[in-house]
């Protein structure tokens, strides 16, 4: 009844919305907790290896580094192919679920989503939208007594930006924990459910 369900929740509302308004479209969605389908029980933190392997030109990779490389290339795949990215978060002890950030280390490739060049870094995915539906369990939204330990948000805009994605919509579900205290949920969720569907609309 806490983050993960509502922010789980709001992913599923603006995927349905999202088909409805384009009927032709495709939406894929990856659950970060279950990876069957990357053939992997788990995703796991970036080691020294792998940072070897992806600094490794393509050509030059052994057959051991590439099988390193093969759960980011997957990911990557999906990423390069969306049109659209949209992301449920909760949040965990001020920032993003370990599990986020896992995802995230395995995309953040130099050469791939990411160049060094002449001026500095240079984000190399172009052309995306990014929705974040964040779900909170107290409240830390602008003006409000606890909005300096909102990790979250600042952090998922800063890392796409880097990597290149500066169209970012921001949804927050504060206050879920009031769902534990008994709070009715379609009550709760109705505002939340209006401006995600209203986004898509």
């Amino acid at each position: 009844m806490g983050d993960y369900s509502v922010s789980r929740q709001l992913t599923k509302d603006y995927a349905a919305a999202w088909t409805a308004a384009n009927p032709g479209g495709t939406v894929v969605s990856r659950d970060l907790h279950d990876t069957a389908g990357l053939g992997i029980d788990h995703l796991t933190p970036v080691t020294g290896a792998w940072v070897g392997a992806a600094y490794t030109p393509s050509e030059a990779a052994t057959a051991e580094q590439k099988e390193i490389l093969a759960v980011s290339d997957k990911l990557l795949a999906e990423l390069f192919a969306a049109d659209e990215i949209v992301i449920g978060v909760p949040m965990h002890n001020f920032g993003p679920p370990s599990v986020l950030k896992l995802w995230i280390d395995l995309i953040v490739r130099v050469g791939i989503t990411f160049r060094y060049g002449a001026t500095g870094p240079e984000g190399l995915i172009q052309g995306k939208k990014l929705t974040l539906l964040i779900a909170t369990g107290g409240e830390y939204g602008p003006g409000s007594p606890a909005a300096g330990y909102n990790f979250v948000e600042p952090y998922l805009r800063a890392v796409f930006g880097f990597l290149g994605i500066t169209d970012v919509t921001v949804v927050t579900a504060g206050g879920t924990a009031a769902l534990m205290q008994g709070a009715d949920r379609a009550t709760f969720l109705a505002p939340f459910e209006a401006q995600v569907k209203a986004l898509v609309a």
